[in-house]
């Protein structure tokens, strides 16, 4: 794809027609260049979450050159971009945005913190099993959920103990029982 094309769609990321935005994003993806990676970055705050998710998907695709400007997206103040960033962190699986990832779990917003804890399971890494096993004790439900399952990925048995103490403090929380026992017995 030559300069002109990409360029015009940089400029469709701007357009009020949904459809035009997502083709852009998805395009863009193809394109494994600095170029491509920042437009996307870019777009990550989008008003419209199905095009945010594309647009995780789309740096997933990228891969490797897009792992850095999406550590350094992880500092932004705008929630819905450190959000999407660790799902796109995710995607890509590399482990060189584990410590980022790890930074991630502390953040104020607990859709930054559930996606850090996925993407931190999909990547396997041990060095997240502390931190993870402290996540169990989040408030946001989906937070701790979050990290149950990605210590079962994981497998380290250090989190043996602390997920069936966390269980123990759900009272009367059947569910979150239920995702403890299925993790615990994946882990067997």
């Amino acid at each position: 794809m030559n300069q002109s094309e990409t360029e015009t769609l940089i400029k469709n990321l701007e357009s009020d027609d949904k459809s035009q935005r997502i083709e852009a994003v998805q395009a863009l993806g193809k394109i494994k260049e600095d170029t491509s990676v920042n437009a996307l970055i870019n777009t990550l705050d989008d008003d419209n979450p199905e095009i945010r998710l594309q647009v995780a998907k789309s740096l997933g695709e990228i891969g490797d050159i897009a792992v850095d400007p999406l550590i350094a997206a992880l500092k932004i103040e705008e929630g819905n971009t450190r959000r999407y960033a660790t799902y796109a962190l995710k995607e890509i699986g590399d482990s060189s945005a584990v410590r980022s990832l790890i930074q991630a779990l502390k953040d104020e917003d607990w859709g930054v913190r559930k996606f850090a804890a996925i993407s931190l399971g999909d990547i396997g890494d041990e060095e997240a099993v502390e931190p993870l096993i402290e996540l169990l004790e989040d408030e946001d439900y989906g937070v701790k959920v979050a990290a149950t399952r990605a210590l079962g990925d994981i497998g380290d048995e250090k989190a043996v103990d602390p997920i069936k103490k966390a269980r123990r403090n759900a009272r009367g929380d059947k569910d979150y029982k239920k995702v403890a026992n299925k993790v615990l017995k994946k882990m067997k």
